[in-house]
């Protein structure tokens, strides 16, 4: 009985949509494969179709994103809250991540899991050194007109908290290029330029690099670590959160060559 529930998340992991999917397409172009060796042109489709397939399956894998996260992108150490005095950090900035237009629970806008994070950390920095915070997001090139701006939607979200207001809200920008751009002109006008910048590890490298182009020293304030506690076996399954994670990685890499 043990040993069945053992299996349990293993058996549940392979029929969720993420592993079902490309282990379909692997079994059935091997299949397909070796039943047409008599039609060598429908060979080299199938073979890319097992191909993608594979791919597919490996990108989704929590240990496979993990391996590219560490490979593909700078790395970047976690802090410690005494770093800010070391560095006479002047201020906390938030990088925002997403928000959602409308939620039920709360009758209206939320930030996204991805922002809230990030807010959650800063705010603990904020805190504890007793410094000021500023939030930089605005709607995003794909945001509807009448979205409320991320940077308002996170001031809204301290109140719920009780915590203490924003110092600053930037919420024009769209995206990291412009956070790092509209914020300066925010911080750098009250003498403001050595900050602690708190974004995802995986999006910290081309977010310094953007902040430090306008003019700020920055150190950099890392979380949501891409990482796997799972067993050995559930590592090499493919989840949603496997292939999310890779995107956001491949995307990080894309945008970190390429600007």
């Amino acid at each position: 009985m043990e040993a069945l529930l053992f299996l349990k998340p293993i058996l549940t992991g392979l029929i969720m949509p993420a592993a079902l999917g490309p282990l379909l397409v692997v079994v059935l172009s091997v299949w397909a494969f070796k039943r047409s060796p008599k039609y060598m042109a429908l060979r080299l489709p199938i073979a890319i179709s097992g191909f993608v397939g594979l791919s597919l399956w490996l990108v989704s894998c929590p240990a496979v994103a993990v391996w590219l996260s560490v490979n593909l992108l700078p790395q970047v150490k976690a802090i410690q809250v005494s770093d800010l005095k070391q560095q006479q950090v002047q201020a906390i900035v938030v990088l925002g991540g997403g928000a959602e237009a409308f939620t039920h629970e709360y009758d209206g806008p939320n930030l996204s899991t991805a922002s809230m994070s990030r807010l959650l950390y800063g705010l603990h920095l904020s805190q504890s050194a007793h410094l000021p915070m500023a939030f930089t997001g605005g709607k995003g090139w794909g945001g509807q007109d009448k979205q409320a701006p991320e940077a308002e939607v996170a001031d809204a979200v301290l109140a719920r908290l009780h915590a203490p207001a924003l110092r600053w809200q930037e919420n024009q920008s769209r995206d990291t290029r412009e956070n790092a751009q509209m914020t300066a002109n925010l911080l750098q006008k009250e003498g403001i330029t050595r900050i602690a910048l708190v974004t995802h590890a995986w999006h910290m490298p081309r977010s310094v690099r953007n902040f430090e182009d306008a003019g700020f020293k920055v150190l950099p304030a890392p979380m949501g670590y891409i990482q796997t506690y799972a067993q050995p076996v559930l590592q090499w399954i493919p989840s949603g959160e496997g292939l999310r994670d890779s995107c956001a990685v491949l995307k990080e890499w894309l945008g970190w060559r390429l600007t």
